[in-house]
């Protein structure tokens, strides 16, 4: 950790506004697409199950750990996430076919319904976050974010 006394003093407080800061900003944002998220979604999914699902949706089944990497989620919340998501029958996991010691995790026939009936949720999530930016200013936004990643 850097020492705060080993710092330049170049800058100083009437330089650093904290409502002008991008780390502050996407927190914000990211709060307030949370909020949304969670009036659509209500009781039936979180974010990180939503992300597992699609992703397993979009990919078709993957292992833990890739799928994990693939959601930015670490070890221990990808696999409680599956354990949940598993539990409610949503997902399974079963031996790779391929690879022995791999197992892979996959969505359930009820998994993928649950999937289809929460695409127009999601779509509508994103379109509500988005709402206060043009055609242009999302695309313009999203591809600056991706070059941020």
């Amino acid at each position: 950790m850097t020492d705060p006394a080993t710092i330049g003093h170049e800058a100083n407080a009437a330089d650093y506004v904290l409502d002008d800061q991008v780390g502050f900003i996407l927190r914000q944002v990211s709060q307030r697409h949370s909020v949304l998220f969670l009036d659509r979604f209500g009781d039936v999914l979180t974010p990180t199950q939503w992300a597992s699902m699609i992703k397993l949706h979009e990919r078709g089944p993957l292992s833990q750990n890739l799928l994990g990497r693939m959601t930015a989620m670490d070890v221990a919340t990808i696999k409680g996430v599956i354990d949940r998501l598993t539990a409610r029958g949503l997902t399974e996991v079963r031996p790779d076919e391929t690879d022995g010691r791999r197992r892979l995790v996959a969505l359930t026939a009820e998994g993928h319904d649950l999937v289809s009936a929460c695409l127009p949720l999601a779509s509508a999530v994103t379109e509500d976050t988005l709402a206060p930016l043009s055609k242009g200013e999302r695309a313009s936004l999203l591809a600056l974010l991706k070059k941020l990643r």
